[in-house]
């Protein structure tokens, strides 16, 4: 027995929900379809920090978004700006000039305006005090154009957007994995469906795939990653094995984007396969511009300070599944460990501390312990101590050698000395279906496919090679409030 709805979303992280609850905004009557059972809903949305990336020209629009920021919080910050044209100049230099213009367009036109629309909702916005702003000289200032984030993390982020599913009059069926979808020469119509291990179908007069990449399936990363991506670890939601992708391909649909790319991390050589939803993104070490990464021959490996960690962390996780053994250990010495993000502090990780650097390189796990301390002598004499560390911006601080370090270089020399061993961790993959500024999705004909709608990590041509991040989230909000709107209309 069928039912039938005006629009099905198939994919309850935050772009299916944004999608859903835009789609309910022109008056459909609307089934999210999540494959998780309820306690491992919101896919990659809930294993988030919540960080969003979002165009902004100073603290009065700030304001707008976070209404309960004091004065006294403005008085100490320097939140600087972070106009629509920088947004885009970072998207397009991460990407290297790849990403699709019109989507990187909508994306930073649109993030105002779609996070106040979201805070409509219930999600309610704070600035990111403690891993996006050291406090120098009495004052802290963001860096990196990253400024907001969901209260309460990736979790509270959906719990607010399920909140508001509820007020909207939205159903939600948990277990629910879509198969297949209902099409013909005329469009999309519905979709088949495995409920709680029955199969039924559901007819709709629009879909909208929200379902994510194929990161949390080892055989699609090693078919279009490449060798050795089936060895990494994978950060979110093992539901995302590529089935929205799937379902479209089948229906017709065009592939697009950077199939062989990824956004992928350092991330804790002990974590679980999966993610684990009591830790969060805890077991990411994102602190490495402050420190050096050994790999297993005791060498460096890549310039730790090329960058903010913001522009740099989602493309080195692949560096380090290319190292041998898929492993690194980022050091640190007490110089800077009071700048180190809470994920190092975290019970799981994994750590090894000395009181001697010759000490803690014999502690250092598959590492080439004497050729470790001679990297660790020669980074050390190599840095320019003479120009100031800042880690609130590009310092110049530099270590010249074959493997430079451009920015924040401190010789290793404060004891205790800390290591933390990571691997690679991938959150999501870059390759999915074109869409069109409505958010419908294209045939390989570069045609509308009338009834099908898509957002969030399955759609391609957005992020090439790397990501700004923050800018995840930010797109599956705006996508998916641009997805669910045209679904929504074209229904009712």
């Amino acid at each position: 027995m069928s039912q039938t709805y005006d629009v099905v979303v198939v994919g309850a992280g935050n772009a299916g929900m944004c999608a859903a609850l835009a789609a309910a905004d022109e008056g459909a009557r609307v089934l999210v379809l999540e494959r998780a059972p309820q306690d491992e809903r919101g896919g990659n949305s809930a294993f988030t920090a919540g960080a969003m990336r979002v165009a902004y020209d100073g603290v009065d629009d700030l304001r707008e978004l976070m209404p309960h920021l004091t004065d006294d919080e403005v008085a100490v910050t320097d939140f600087g700006s972070y106009p629509e044209d920088a947004f885009y100049s970072d998207i397009a230099k991460v990407t290297e000039y790849r990403s699709d213009p019109d989507m990187a367009e909508l994306l930073v036109s649109r993030s105002f305006p779609t996070l106040k629309w979201m805070s409509t909702k219930g999600v309610r916005f704070l600035p990111i005090y403690g891993r996006q702003a050291f406090k120098v000289d009495g004052r802290f200032k963001f860096w990196g154009g990253l400024t907001v984030e969901t209260n309460g993390g990736g979790p509270g982020l959906v719990d607010s957007l399920f909140t508001a599913a509820d007020k909207a009059g939205i159903d939600v069926w948990y277990e629910a994995r879509g198969r297949a979808l209902l099409a013909d020469d005329d469009g999309v119509h519905g979709i088949v469906l495995q409920h709680r291990g029955r199969t039924e179908q559901v007819k709709a007069k629009a879909v909208v795939l929200a379902a994510g990449g194929f990161e949390a399936n080892a055989e699609w990363r090693t078919r279009y990653l490449g060798p050795g991506w089936d060895l990494a670890k994978v950060r979110g939601s093992r539901f995302n094995t590529g089935d929205g992708i799937q379902m479209a391909l089948d229906a017709g649909a065009r592939p697009y984007g950077n199939w062989s790319g990824c956004h992928a991390v350092g991330w804790d050589r002990n974590a679980p396969e999966f993610g684990d939803l009591a830790v969060g993104d805890g077991f990411q070490k994102h602190s490495y511009p402050f420190g050096i990464m050994i790999n297993a021959l005791g060498e460096r490996f890549v310039d730790e300070g090329a960058d903010f960690r913001n522009y740099t962390y989602a493309k080195y996780g692949h560096v380090v599944l290319k190292q041998p053994s898929q492993f690194a250990w980022q050091i640190f010495d007490q110089t800077v460990t009071h700048l180190l993000r809470d994920e190092y502090r975290i019970s799981q990780v994994t750590k090894e501390t000395a009181d001697s650097i010759e000490a803690l390189v014999g502690k250092l796990d598959g590492v080439n312990p004497e050729k470790a301390l001679r990297t660790i002598r020669e980074f050390n004499d190599a840095v320019q101590t003479d120009i100031p560390f800042d880690p609130n911006v590009l310092d110049g601080r530099n270590a010249d050698l074959p493997i430079p370090k451009s920015n924040w270089a401190n010789p290793l020399v404060e004891p205790p000395f800390e290591a933390y061993q990571v691997t690679c961790g991938i959150t999501f993959t870059f390759g999915g279906l074109r869409i069109d500024t409505g958010g419908r999705v294209m045939s390989t004909e570069d045609k509308p496919i009338d009834g099908l709608y898509a957002c969030g990590e399955l759609v391609g041509g957005l992020f090439y090679f790397n990501y700004p991040g923050g800018s995840g989230l930010t797109a599956g909000s705006v996508f998916g409030r641009i997805a669910g709107t045209s679904a929504g209309a074209a229904a009712v």
